[in-house]
């Protein structure tokens, strides 16, 4: 019992974040499965001249590692527990504005090619995704909104300051999965443009207004 008191004392800056994804996670599998009786359709002239490649796979599920290896990063090893609250902050109010959108304006598109071009390994990683993930509810991309947090949050860290060579990585992994979306098909030019137009306002918020996330933390984690 007091192994468990000491964790939760070291790690309870993380316990918002693990909570709210229990609470995402579950509205997020409600969203896909229940019927849609009117989708909104979305696509533009851009999405069009983008061609599939299936190269951008690799980006696509590397977002998976990048966002779970910097959760844990800025959880264990910044220091500046600041930095943790204003990440935490920032994905969560982006998932929720995702899981709104998606209740009251079910939306998708229909980009997928019905045939893939070519039959290889990375086609058949982008058809597991495909299969496990579908076209609906993709406003705004997720995989855009946390990959651009996270890159912020990056960008902003006391401890990474001291070591640019990864904060240039973390950004070419940052645009290489933005890219990602489009070229697979999984979303729209507009998904992207409005998680990074919603990125632009939780920044602006998050990192411009010190006393904003001070409050906040004041209230998420009460030091006894």
């Amino acid at each position: 019992m007091s192994y468990m008191r000491t964790f939760y004392r070291k790690y309870k800056h993380l316990f918002p974040l693990a909570i709210f994804l229990i609470f995402y996670l579950t509205v997020f599998v409600y969203v896909e499965n229940r019927p849609a009786y009117h989708m909104h359709l979305l696509a533009s002239r851009f999405d069009h001249l983008i061609p599939f490649c299936e190269l951008f796979v690799v980006p696509y599920i590397m977002w998976f590692f990048y966002i779970t290896f910097g959760v844990l990063f800025f959880g264990i090893v910044e220091k500046d527990r600041d930095q943790c609250y204003q990440l935490s902050t920032n994905l969560m109010i982006g998932m929720a504005l995702f899981l709104l959108i998606s209740l009251i304006w079910p939306n998708g598109h229909t980009l997928r090619p019905a045939v893939l071009p070519r039959d290889n390994v990375f086609t058949r990683l982008v058809i597991m995704i495909y299969s496990s993930d579908t076209s609906t509810n993709v406003f705004p991309s997720i995989h855009v909104f946390n990959t651009i947090a996270m890159h912020t949050a990056v960008r902003h860290s006391t401890t990474l300051k001291k070591h640019p060579w990864a904060v240039r990585i973390s950004g070419i992994i940052a645009v290489s999965i933005v890219l990602s979306t489009m070229f697979i098909k999984q979303h729209t030019v507009i998904d992207v443009v409005g998680a990074m137009g919603l990125n632009l306002v939780t920044w602006y918020v998050l990192y411009r207004q010190p006393q904003f996330l001070t409050n906040l933390r004041e209230k998420l984690v009460r030091e006894k």
